[in-house]
């Protein structure tokens, strides 16, 4: 077993979770004003990542471009992490590759805070992705714990690239916003994305 075979029910059961869905639980954090390159990026990208439609080119011209911008945004502060593996605890299924892992740390060789997990929608199905982001959530938490990393909250996201949907983890509870933000408000998602990370 491994993230990818988690559904929400299934981690939720196998994790002893609390589920709580809300609608707007990041709607305070205001948008930020990006650079006119990543602008120009992103423009130039979304056609030919939905034209080709697949989760490769979404991940390389969409999700990747923006991350890369949070990072800098937030003067490298943070290190970003693309299809690692991030075995945590076979036992319980947290093995596997993690589509995206952002960490608190500068650090780019080695995993060291991880905060933010984020993962690919397979066939554009962003519900059908909860739960392996929530099993990653887990094994980010768990692996904070056993590093004496003093990070109470773990965030997730489930994007296709064009939108984005944004979880929260605080002890045992999942907060899994409702709301689902898109591409053409991409001022919103690097603000959520900096907002949580600087937390």
């Amino acid at each position: 077993m491994s993230y990818s075979d988690f559904t929400l029910d299934r981690v939720r059961r196998s994790f002893n979770l609390t589920i709580s869905d809300k609608v707007d639980i990041f709607s305070s954090i205001l948008e930020l004003e990006l650079p006119p390159l990543l602008l120009e990026i992103i423009q130039e990208n979304i056609p030919l990542a939905l034209a080709s439609n697949t989760e490769k080119s979404r991940s390389e011209m969409i999700i990747a471009p923006i991350l890369i911008a949070v990072r800098k945004y937030l003067n490298y502060q943070v290190s970003l992490f693309s299809g690692i593996d991030f075995t945590v605890d076979p036992s319980q299924g947290l093995n596997g590759n993690c589509d995206f892992l952002i960490s608190r740390s500068p650090e780019l060789l080695i995993v060291s805070a991880p905060v933010v997990t984020i993962v690919e929608a397979k066939k554009e199905n962003i519900n059908a992705g909860l739960g392996q982001c929530v099993a990653e959530m887990i094994a980010a938490k768990l692996f904070n714990e056993r590093e004496g990393n003093n990070i109470q909250t773990i965030y997730g996201t489930v994007t296709t690239g064009t939108n984005w949907k944004f979880l929260k983890l605080v002890g045992q509870v999942v907060e899994i916003d409702l709301s689902e933000y898109y591409i053409n408000n991409i001022g919103k998602i690097v603000g959520i994305l900096s907002s949580i990370l600087t937390e």
